[in-house]
């Protein structure tokens, strides 16, 4: 069955976005230095929100003739979609979550590659000056909030996992919304759903206004893992670099599903950080948890951990499997070691400097 197209006219949920005269040629320049290409290719990956592909490529090419194009307004500007999939379609209106994402696609590509321009002697092989262009693009998105307590757990995983393994991530992520924490993944399908979706029901049941479901995702991997429909606050980061760095600087504990290299290299990047002189006293509970199947992979990475980097690594994290509920109150008890920690050292609970 062919696959119905729209085309539509996009105005974002509140006030217009407004660009300057230089942002939005860039938008719409097509050579290498442009950034047309690669906002198609996020706004495209946006609006495939829950089709089963990890094929970017594929993606791109079930789409060719799809397009987006910049509309000036008198306040801003819309967004007039071309062949646009259809199901991201309710009776001709656009799904608010899809909308939302669209506009989130357009507000960090412009912001991350307008920023480092704009900043007198930024150099991008100068880690302060990339740990604050992280700051700056999750201020932006406004993921900081100043007010609010450690509750925000990242969780990381496989994005193609079999049904248990989805179901028992989000066991975990209903028994972390029971707790009142929060959740930030890598916004795609797999482990990176299942938290979020536990975490709904979770947040439901404690009438939980105010709960977070953060996607951070880069240009490279959103065709492959599309933002789920649950993210209630997208970000785009540059690249996987800064992505992961984005993970460790807004979040305040990480629970680890099973997953492939990239998950092995987001868990040495983890320890890396917490394995540093400066970090040895630092709270941040992690936990490696999966299903009874799960446990043999388990013992396989801290097997690896202890002979490639020892015992000190192997202290910085818990391995708990087959229990949601011990998960859960391991990473509750955690946010409030790193409450205590941050307010006794003055630090800010928004973002781990």
């Amino acid at each position: 069955m062919t696959e119905t197209t729209m085309n539509a006219l996009v105005s974002p949920e509140g006030s217009l976005e407004i660009l300057s005269n230089y942002e939005v040629n860039r938008l719409k320049d097509k050579s290498e230095g442009g950034l047309y290409r690669l906002f198609r290719q996020c706004a495209l990956a946006v609006l495939n929100t829950g089709v089963e592909t990890d094929d970017c490529k594929e993606l791109m090419e079930a789409h060719a003739d799809f397009d987006v194009r910049l509309v000036p307004q008198p306040r801003g500007l819309k967004l007039e979609l071309i062949n646009a999939p259809g199901h991201a379609f309710v009776d001709g209106e656009m799904l608010r979550a899809i909308r939302e994402h669209l506009f989130s696609v357009l507000r960090d590509i412009v912001y991350s590659h307008s920023l480092p321009n704009s900043v007198a002697g930024f150099r991008k092989d100068n880690p302060e000056d990339l740990t604050n262009l992280v700051f700056h693009i999750l201020r932006n998105a406004r993921v900081l909030e100043a007010g609010r307590q450690p509750d925000l757990v990242v969780c990381w995983g496989g994005h193609s996992i079999s049904h248990d393994e989805y179901q028992y991530s989000k066991d975990v992520g209903h028994q972390l919304g029971l707790r009142g924490l929060s959740i930030c993944t890598g916004c795609g399908p797999g482990a990176m759903k299942g938290p979020m979706k536990g975490a709904t029901i979770g947040h439901a049941k404690q009438r939980v206004k105010n709960g977070r479901y953060i996607g951070i995702t880069e240009p490279g991997i959103i065709g492959a893992e599309a933002p789920n429909p649950i993210v209630n606050e997208l970000v785009i980061m540059p690249d996987i670099e800064k992505r992961l760095e984005a993970f460790v600087r807004c979040g305040h504990g990480v629970i680890v599903f099973p997953g492939g290299v990239g998950t092995a290299e987001e868990i040495l990047y983890l320890l890396g950080i917490l394995l540093h002189p400066d970090n040895v006293d630092l709270p941040f509970p992690v936990v490696f948890t999966g299903r009874q199947e799960n446990a043999e992979y388990f013992e396989m990475i801290d097997k690896f951990i202890r002979n490639a980097l020892g015992d000190e690594a192997a202290s910085k994290y818990e391995i708990i499997i087959d229990d949601p509920i011990r998960v859960a109150q391991t990473m509750k008890q955690g946010m409030k070691d790193v409450e205590t920690f941050r307010r006794a050292m003055q630090d800010a609970y928004y973002f781990n400097w």
